[in-house]
């Protein structure tokens, strides 16, 4: 009898409990064992992971599958090479799990503290991006957590090929083969399962379209770390540096269109638009890029006029939408109003500007004279992410090792008895 899709899954979480039960009390040197294992089974196997991934970009093509779709899908020599980097940058970061901090006397004569410790077991949803599985895995085993790992159908090839190396990666640290898992079905019903497993899913981390993540975050019965959007503001202040603050807009824009992270509204400051923004234009132009403005934009350069719809698109495309504002107060209200609450940079020279932008942008991560495509686990010393949370609770901004623990309280005593003086 063939296996349902429910009971498929089921199998794979009643694994993933017990994996996780093993990893958490795993040694910081055999987790990081397991990742260099990982490392150098990837680098042995890029042609297997180069062949697998042409399977899936050629399907990909065939089915019409958009550009930046096929372009987060594709396994080049680099991101292989990232993988490599991000496994070893992960290896090398001080392990969380059983940190104990604030350890302080009562007055009872008990000593309180809270230990880091891990979820437990971590579904992650993710479409196009093969690279993920192993940022997923990566985090996942160095925080002490099990993870189950569901790839879109369109890359089910060089997932398939990247677990083959995690696995080669556990045997050889001692670690059970369920400490990672992949999906091998392609059916969309293993994610409805998956969701709805709290018993031994313990957190959902889904990475992919706006429409994925809005029916996880609807569906789900198990906690949900997500963001929805990454609609990212450059704010050129009447304060700025202009030849920084073109490079830093260009750079927003063009270093990769299909990342979270790409600015995708441009906002001026009405005292230096029209110095700024002639230059700016023609850089973008020739670089491909379709520009889309408010009135006053249109009336300084050539650019369609903008609609109320641009400013809440993500466009995750060669596309700008550029407004004109009156001064800082009006650029704040514009990104925490059209924003999705995920990465806005200022430029300016004067850090009282700087610090107000800080204080009242209302999102995971706000810059300073630096484009919003920094915004990456890897940039920021996190050897990978997870993904990038624009929650509030339990973690905010690109999640790494630290935001897949938890804490709980330790309390140690040497025989003190409630009711009675120490």
């Amino acid at each position: 009898m063939t296996e349902s899709v429910l009971d498929y899954m089921t199998r794979l979480g009643q694994a993933a409990r017990q994996a996780s039960r093993v990893i958490a009390g795993a040694s910081t040197a055999q987790k990081n064992r397991a990742l260099q294992a990982t490392a150098a089974a990837l680098d042995g196997a890029r042609a297997e992971l180069s062949a697998a991934n042409e399977l899936d970009l050629s399907a990909g093509r065939a089915s019409g599958l958009e550009p930046a779709l096929l372009e987060r899908l594709a396994l080049t020599p680099a991101r292989i090479d990232g993988m490599i980097e991000g496994l070893r940058q992960v290896a090398s970061l001080p392990d969380p799990v059983g940190a104990i901090r604030d350890m302080s006397y009562r007055p009872s004569g008990i000593q309180v503290g809270k230990m880091r410790v891990p979820l437990g077991v971590i579904g992650i949803i993710y479409e196009s991006r093969p690279n993920v599985t192993i940022d997923a895995a990566s985090l996942c085993l160095k925080s002490g957590n099990a993870s189950i790992l569901r790839g879109g159908s369109e890359a089910i090839h060089s997932n398939r090929a990247i677990a083959a190396c995690i696995q080669r990666g556990l045997a050889d640290a001692g670690l059970p083969a369920a400490v990672v898992q992949v999906v091998e079905t392609t059916d969309r019903a293993a994610v409805g399962a998956l969701i709805t497993m709290p018993e031994f899913v313990d957190v959902i981390v889904p990475r992919g379209g706006k429409g994925l993540i809005e029916r996880i975050s609807r569906d789900a019965r198990v906690p949900v770390i997500k963001h929805l959007d990454g609609i990212c503001h450059v704010y050129v202040d009447t304060l700025a540096d202009l030849d920084k603050a073109r490079g830093i807009a260009f750079n927003a824009k063009t270093y990769r269109y299909g990342i979270c992270g790409a600015m995708e509204t441009l906002l001026v400051d009405q005292s230096v638009a029209a110095a700024f923004l002639p230059g700016m234009a023609q850089m973008f132009v020739e670089k491909g890029v379709e520009l889309r403005g408010c009135e006053r934009t249109c009336a300084l350069i050539q650019a369609v006029p903008a609609t109320e719809e641009d400013w809440n698109t993500e466009y995750l495309a060669p596309i700008l939408s550029i407004r004109v504002v009156d001064g800082l107060t009006e650029a704040i209200e514009h990104i925490n109003q059209y924003g999705s609450h995920h990465t806005d940079a200022i430029v300016t020279e004067h850090q009282g500007h700087a610090r107000r932008f800080f204080a009242e942008v209302d999102s995971s991560s706000v810059m300073l004279n630096t484009p919003t495509c920094f915004a990456d686990g890897f940039e920021y010393g996190l050897g990978a992410e997870i993904g990038i949370s624009t929650d509030k609770l339990h973690a905010r901004g690109p999640v790494g090792l630290e935001g897949l623990t938890c804490e709980k309280y330790v309390v140690i005593g040497d025989g003190q008895l409630r009711g009675q003086n120490a």
